[in-house]
């Protein structure tokens, strides 16, 4: 690998995330500006639990869907098994609060 395959033209360049502070900074305050902004875009993606949570749902849903697609036995167990619970759940807090 050579230097220029980093270079912004180069077909194997990748965008820095948010999150990482770009390399080659010399001047002190740019580099703490740099340092500021990855600092606080990290805060933002780990403080923002509605988008994590989307996501994590929608890696969920594809690893069901690929687990689906491989085993449809082993599947409908685990929906079978999961709606058991859910609804045994439901019936114990239906009880208590009905006593």
């Amino acid at each position: 690998m050579t230097p220029s395959d980093h270079l912004p033209g180069s077909p194997s360049a990748r965008p820095l995330p948010a999150t990482a502070v770009p390399a080659g900074i010399v001047d002190p305050v740019e580099s703490a500006r740099a340092e500021l902004k990855a600092a606080l875009a990290a805060i933002e993606q780990k403080g923002n639990l509605p988008r994590r949570l989307d996501k994590a749902a929608k890696r969920g849903a594809v690893r069901a869907r690929a687990f689906a697609e491989q085993n449809p036995a082993g599947a409908i167990a685990a929906a079978v098994g999961v709606a058991a619970t859910v609804g045994g759940i439901v019936w114990l807090v239906a009880r208590a609060l009905s006593r």
